[in-house]
């Protein structure tokens, strides 16, 4: 199942400069998710993190690998944001960077469902840019009613 930028933002209520997944190209609902995130030269982090080397923080590609666990759970469980959940990252482990990640770059996003247990989900994560792997982690998160 694939997912434009207008589907995305029904799944996630992140909106620029936060919103860090452009497109989804496949999700198996309980199963695992593929998406993209195009890395441009005028994202705001980039000022400030090099002038003269522009690098994506290590935290920020962890961010968009749990916006895409976000979706996946969405999806294969509760809803949507606007039906008054969300949900929150509560845990990483396993978090490696292997290489850097710059402007032009495009980030494929790979998730994969290790566990749910008491409303808390558990997943594989890894970032590659062209094949190789940039970021692999496993990442956990919970539904909460959105405030």
């Amino acid at each position: 199942m694939e997912m434009n930028i207008q589907d995305v933002k029904n799944y996630l209520p992140h909106r620029y400069p936060f919103l860090l997944i452009d497109r989804v190209l496949e999700l198996e609902i309980g199963k695992s998710i593929v998406a993209l995130k195009n890395v441009t030269f005028n994202e705001p982090q980039f000022t400030g993190h090099f002038p003269d080397q522009p690098i994506m923080p290590g935290v920020m590609i962890v961010e968009a690998l749990a916006q895409a666990t976000g979706i996946l759970a969405f999806k294969s469980e509760v809803g949507k944001p606007i039906d008054g959940q969300i949900y929150m990252l509560v845990g990483i482990d396993k978090a490696r960077f292997k290489r850097i990640v710059e402007p032009g770059d495009q980030l494929r996003l790979e998730v994969e469902v290790i566990t749910v247990k008491r409303d808390i989900w558990k997943f594989k994560c890894k970032a590659t840019v062209d094949n190789q792997i940039v970021t692999s982690a496993e990442l956990m998160c919970t539904q909460k009613a959105a405030d």
